[in-house]
């Protein structure tokens, strides 16, 4: 299984994510300059402060995730370096997160939400065990997009 390391994201991590991460196709979505708000965000250092992180493989960065904790339970948004997806890659990648964050934050639950177009990654989070709870509609990129909620119980 891949060894992956979570440390802080630095300003440079973050800059280079932002304009040099770009996803093909339907996942262009998901580029970090498809909704101004959320690019600012995360180019910001206070608003990214002790919740986002890098994830490296071997010192590489493959990854980043967002850890937001309330009431016990961990939000979390990530993403994968564009040239890894699609290759097998995001079992052990969300595997190392989910049991990351469970080791360091003990939460009762950590939950995600993503784009319902994402029947990708809607497989993978199910064969991890996190089960569909809610569907919803969130303006995003410029738009009105469908999203599904989903929970890990972890308690």
């Amino acid at each position: 299984m891949a060894k992956y390391q979570m440390t802080l994201m630095t300003q440079s991590e973050a800059e280079h994510i932002a304009a040099e991460w770009k996803y093909d196709g339907m996942y262009h979505f998901y580029n970090l300059d498809q909704d101004e708000e959320d690019l600012a965000l995360f180019l910001d250092p206070k608003a990214r402060k002790d919740k986002v992180f890098a994830v490296k493989k071997r010192e590489e960065l493959v990854g980043f995730a967002e850890v937001m904790m309330e009431n016990n339970i961990a939000e979390i948004g990530f993403g994968m370096r564009p040239d890894l997806t699609g290759k097998g890659l995001g079992h052990a990648f969300v595997s190392f997160l989910v049991d990351t964050i469970q080791e360091t934050y003990s939460p009762d639950s950590i939950t995600l939400a993503v784009a319902t177009f994402n029947q990708r990654a809607i497989t993978l989070y199910k064969r991890i065990g996190f089960q569909e709870t809610a569907r919803f509609n969130q303006a995003t990129n410029g738009d009105v997009f469908p999203f599904v909620q989903m929970v890990l119980h972890t308690k």
